[in-house]
């Protein structure tokens, strides 16, 4: 089981040797999942960096974590989530790590400070 949701942000700090990467993969040794939505954003983000397919496949795939589906419960706690959030500016995203944890009951992990003090039941950890 999962001791932890991981964020984009938080996966790129890990791929981008950035600070907090030894958070990350503290993280990912004791068990950590993402949604496919935050997957995706990484994905996006390594492709615009100009690194093709096989090589974002072969980085992320090499990470010890489950990606979960963005299925129908999560939408709805996402979207559930929105004016929690509003003030914050965070995407669907930042909301579908958010739902997972929720639902989970297990805390976000993130490289965005502000996560930290949104009032929406769910544990939030920065790595930096």
């Amino acid at each position: 089981m999962s001791k932890w949701v991981l964020d984009a942000s938080a996966l790129l700090v890990l791929l981008n040797r950035e600070p907090g990467s030894d958070k990350v993969e503290e993280a990912l040794a004791k068990g950590a999942s993402v949604t496919a939505v935050n997957l995706s954003e990484v994905v996006a983000k390594l492709n615009d960096a100009g690194m093709p397919e096989q090589a974002i496949r072969q980085a992320l795939g090499a990470l010890p974590m489950t990606v979960v589906d963005f299925d129908e419960d999560l939408a709805y706690r996402a979207g559930l989530l929105r004016q929690a959030t509003r003030g914050a500016g965070l995407s669907l995203g930042d909301r579908a790590c958010l739902a997972l944890a929720q639902r989970t009951g297990v805390a976000a992990l993130t490289a965005d400070r502000g996560w930290t003090t949104l009032k929406v039941n769910v544990s939030v950890r920065a790595v930096r």
